[in-house]
């Protein structure tokens, strides 16, 4: 416990540095995460060559941009609606890229049992994300489930590194979509014990805009 304890206090440690030095250079939180998604493409043309664990280093170097740009913003006052939206648009850009790559990696090498399996990732991931951000339009939150967009990341880069990318994509595949009917639920279990029909439209704008005031004020998110 000692040992993750201390790898965790270290890196937080290299991390705020690195804020501040990038908060210090004035670069835009914005061009930060266009950064990071420019290196998530980079990733998957490497990921289309097969070259895994060179894909796995590329991702963990685009991870760092995922993981500043909000804190920049937050530290340099630049906090905003249209910076939270372009962040998640871009999320989403970056994570069908890089499924994208190995879709192209499994076709060049005759594996349709995994072009299959890629895809079903690729819903799951595309629907964590859709479904939270509908059932937010109904009710006040919905950040039910494990599978979101950092864990995502994580595993990707793990199977990677260790070349275990099809036990990987199994693990993406299976909780990802259990995230999203976990999400399924937990709204239909929050509109009943609200005594509020889905399709009511007053109470849920004021849900929605309170939280999307809660989502401003945590900076940028990833679902």
């Amino acid at each position: 416990m000692w040992l993750t304890n201390a790898i965790g206090r270290g890196f937080g440690l290299v991390l705020s540095g690195l804020v501040r030095l990038l908060t210090l250079s004035g670069v835009h939180p914005n061009v930060l995460t266009l950064i990071g998604l420019v290196v998530n493409g980079v990733a998957a043309w490497i990921l289309a060559r097969g070259e895994f664990l060179y894909a796995g280093l590329v991702i963990l170097c685009a991870a760092v941009f995922d993981l500043t740009d909000g804190a920049v913003a937050r530290n340099a006052n630049k906090v905003t609606r249209f910076g939270a939206f372009l962040d998640s648009v871009m999320d989403r850009y970056s994570d069908l890229i890089l499924l994208t790559g190995l879709l192209v990696h499994y076709a060049r090498i005759d594996r349709f049992s995994f072009i299959v399996l890629t895809a079903v990732v690729m819903i799951g991931s595309v629907l964590v994300s859709y479904s939270r951000a509908r059932a937010e339009n109904l009710i006040p939150s919905c950040k039910a489930g494990f599978l979101e967009r950092p864990e995502r990341i994580v595993l990707l880069i793990i199977g990677a590194l260790f070349d275990r990318m099809a036990a990987v994509l199994w693990v993406m595949a299976v909780l990802s979509n259990v995230t999203v009917i976990t999400r399924i639920v937990h709204t239909w279990k929050e509109s009943r014990r609200d005594g509020e029909a889905l399709g009511a439209d007053a109470p849920m704008a004021v849900d929605s805009e309170s939280a999307g005031q809660a989502d401003l004020r945590e900076g940028y998110r990833s679902v």
